[in-house]
């Protein structure tokens, strides 16, 4: 893939939001909505989605007053997959290209697996292909009622090669043999039988179903927070060994001596609400 120069956002449209030329970035108090903003193509991916969502997701994932990020998308449906003038031009790469093309949608989905912060996907319409990617990276999904899924490549004789490990750990692997051989489309219902996705619910509650959870997650300590999602990963298949069993009791170590371990145990002794809790979320 050829880089294009990296551009600056487009001037924001007002405080906390940035546009790119295939995302926006809108940070409200401390929680950071970065939206797919391609609805003409149904937000498909192309190379340039790929590269801004990884400067983006970078940026955010070292920005200390960022507690939170919701992945989101304008128009119609939440990701239609890859854009089909993409997937004609990659047909003809050779196979240097189509090698530094793979490693770059696959950089911008590790880069959203391991963020250091909550991440939540809001999905509506389409989600398919790479866009069930992205659902995947993140820590929890929600979805309208009336969202479908899909992961169609072997309709095109490929594979869901990029996405795959977070797929596959998302649904597991007994669901993973069905749906990337068969391409079926399947419904939110399933998706939600299958762990893909947290809850459905009808698309007018889909916002107050995650603001609520936002307000849960904006309580809890930020360093805690991202530990979890490291011993998540740390822990999950794994066998439960001494190793096993040395590591985790080395990690509550250490968070508890530090001072964000120390500040939430004097806090809950202290009957107070911890400093990291946002002015908005505190007791009068």
């Amino acid at each position: 893939m050829t880089k294009a120069p990296t551009k600056p956002p487009r001037k924001p449209a007002r405080d906390g939001a940035h546009r790119y030329d295939s995302i926006t970035i809108d940070v409200r108090e401390t929680v950071a909505l970065v939206t797919l903003a391609r609805p003409s193509l149904r937000n498909a991916f192309d190379a340039t989605l790929v590269r801004e969502l990884t400067q983006a997701l970078a940026a955010l994932d070292g920005d200390a007053g960022v507690r939170a990020v919701v992945l989101l998308a304008e128009g119609e449906s939440f990701c239609a997959g890859d854009e089909s003038t993409w997937i004609e031009e990659m047909a003809g790469y050779d196979d240097e290209r189509n090698l530094a093309d793979a490693k770059e949608l696959a950089w911008m989905l590790r880069t959203l697996y391991l963020l250091g912060k909550p991440t939540i996907a809001r999905l509506h319409g389409a989600v398919h292909g790479s866009g069930m990617g992205l659902v995947a990276c993140c820590d929890i999904a929600f979805a309208e009622h009336n969202a479908t899924f899909s992961l169609p490549e072997t309709k095109l004789g490929l594979v869901p090669a990029a996405i795959a490990p977070y797929v596959v750990e998302a649904i597991g692997a007994r669901q993973a043999r069905r749906y990337f051989i068969s391409a079926e489309e399947f419904t939110a219902a399933e998706a939600f039988r299958i762990g893909l996705v947290h809850d459905i619910c009808p698309l007018e509650e889909l916002d107050g179903r995650i603001n609520e959870l936002l307000g849960t997650l904006l309580v809890a300590g930020p360093r805690a927070q991202a530990e979890a999602k490291a011993l998540v990963r740390a822990v999950s298949a794994r066998p439960l060994d001494n190793a096993v069993i040395a590591d985790t009791a080395a990690r509550i170590a250490r968070v508890r001596g530090s001072a964000e371990g120390k500040e939430g145990i004097s806090a809950f002794l202290d009957k107070r609400t911890p400093s990291w809790v946002p002015d908005a979320l505190r007791d009068p």
